[in-house]
């Protein structure tokens, strides 16, 4: 499960699909309503949200925005609650830049076109879901750097 960080622009078609498919599958779990993933590490940081269900519907309501622009149809019912007031989550610029170079190698592969116009990018944009503090890499990661000539995490 990889919910992403990075602001959904950045993300191949494929990308894209997953990462609403696994937020949804978050959103069940943050609802009890599987049994499954009920302890992934990625979901710490929604857990501790002052609104966790909220949080989550705030994050898929980005995924599907950037959807809608790009002319998917992705189907808003499934967002099942939004914060209010909206809430924002803070996001380490250590993680940001694991995600980003994790993000690079996947694109590298699969959409090599878009890998190339992301390359360029120094800074990445977070989802409008976060802000980005200072800061190492998030404890929850389990994604780590690959050694050289290593394997790329698996997410």
């Amino acid at each position: 499960m990889r919910i992403w960080s990075l602001h959904p622009r950045y993300l191949d078609r494929q990308g894209l699909t997953a990462c609403w498919r696994e937020t949804l599958l978050a959103q069940a779990v943050l609802e009890g309503a599987t049994r499954g993933y009920t302890q992934h590490p990625q979901l710490e940081r929604f857990r501790a949200a002052p609104d966790p269900l909220g949080a989550i519907g705030d994050h898929l309501a980005g995924i599907a925005e950037e959807a809608t622009a790009r002319g998917y149809r992705f189907d808003g019912s499934k967002v099942h609650r939004r914060s209010t007031p909206p809430v924002q989550l803070e996001v380490t610029s250590g993680q940001l830049a694991l995600e980003w170079e994790h993000l690079l190698r996947k694109l590298s592969t699969r959409s090599p076109e878009l890998a190339r116009q992301w390359a360029l990018v120094e800074s990445p944009d977070a989802h409008p879901l976060f802000v980005v503090v200072d800061g190492p890499v998030a404890s929850w990661e389990r994604a780590t750097r690959p050694a050289a000539g290593g394997a790329p995490p698996q997410s």
